[in-house]
């Protein structure tokens, strides 16, 4: 299909490098999917070449600390505003005003914070698996929502988010786990959802009884690969930069917690969002359990234009249901946001 070749590009400023990938005709309607942890540019490979095929820009970056965009030494270099600074560079260095913004796992937070501290920059924004207001809001605010008929208070203090704690406890530790076969970790990591863990505690509010994770071994156990969510190129893909790059920058994303919050004070109009937003909830993501929880309903209050779905299907979400994804999405495009639906795509 015609414009649905992926090639690489990169923007640099005095203040950073960002490399990213783009697909689709250079002045469709611009669409920038932000990755989460410990994810890439290619977490969005099955999303670029189809909008691209709709006649959208579509374009996916590596975030800071991630594949070929700036590597920094400091923990404090992850914190939120300097990551929606660059998506901010980037949006400029592609020649546009504005775009619609996707995000997913510690990409949410960053779609929210552009669209709560630069509205004026987004079309609309859309996001998998973490909701408005918990993360982009810091530590106490998330921990507040945590459901008590899970994870009663006595066993589980601070719920599924145990393992953020746990980062900053040991951080060394933690990465250094990850570091020691990041192709292994990788494997580890990426699986479907599964159905049986429903109503029970994630395995992440027990990392730190565990004494870290994988059950506190020194390196990712050698699980067999789950072809579902990735193949075994992808997985080499992701190994080769998380080892090169190291897990320092990854992780750090979750030692901001006071800073990301302090900066999701200073939102526009108290973070009430006026835009088409469009939330995906995965049933079988325990740790971001939006269903029976109370976790979305911050969300539901401070945005005025919100839709919602639900997929079968765990936290990589795009990866394992790439299908459902981009249904959801285009459906949402073509109903919530027709102003940005290609001219093209409509002959």
């Amino acid at each position: 299909m015609a414009g649905t070749t992926v090639e690489e590009h990169w923007i640099r400023t005095d203040r950073h490098r960002t490399f990213y990938l783009a697909a689709g005709p250079e002045d469709g309607p611009l669409l920038i999917f932000v990755h989460g942890w410990p994810e890439l540019s290619i977490s969005w490979r099955h999303q670029l070449p189809v909008f691209a095929g709709l006649g959208f820009r579509a374009v996916a970056p590596d975030l800071r600390g991630y594949g070929r965009s700036s590597v920094y030494p400091r923990h404090e270099d992850y914190a939120q505003e300097h990551v929606v600074a660059d998506m901010i560079d980037l949006l400029d260095g592609l020649g546009a005003d504005r775009a619609v913004w996707v995000g997913h796992d510690w990409g949410s937070p960053v779609v929210w914070n552009i669209a709560a501290h630069h509205p004026d920059r987004c079309h609309a924004v859309a996001n998998l698996c973490v909701p408005y207001a918990t993360l982009d809001k810091g530590w106490e605010h998330t921990v507040a929502l945590v459901d008590r008929s899970v994870y009663p208070t006595d066993q589980y203090p601070v719920g599924q988010w145990d393992y953020q704690l746990f980062y900053e406890e040991s951080f060394e530790r933690a990465s250094a786990v990850f570091d020691a076969d990041a192709y292994l970790t990788a494997k580890a990591l990426f699986r479907k959802g599964n159905p049986k863990g429903l109503g029970k505690p994630s395995a992440t509010a027990a990392v730190r009884a565990a004494g870290g994770w994988f059950g506190g071994a020194d390196r990712a156990p050698d699980l067999p690969a789950d072809r579902d969510v990735v193949t075994e190129e992808d997985l080499r893909c992701y190994a080769e930069a998380l080892s090169r790059n190291s897990f320092f920058g990854p992780d750090s994303y979750y030692m901001n917690h006071p800073a990301n919050e302090a900066y999701a004070a200073t939102a526009a109009d108290g973070g009430r969002l006026s835009m088409p937003v469009l939330f995906l909830h995965a049933r079988y993501d325990y740790t971001c359990e939006t269903i029976n929880s109370r976790l979305a309903e911050p969300m539901r209050e401070l945005c005025g234009d919100l839709t919602e779905a639900v997929l079968d299907t765990g936290h990589w979400m795009a990866q394992e249901r790439p299908a459902e994804v981009n249904a959801e999405l285009a459906r949402w495009l073509a109903t919530k946001v027709p102003s940005v639906w290609p001219v093209a795509a409509s002959r």
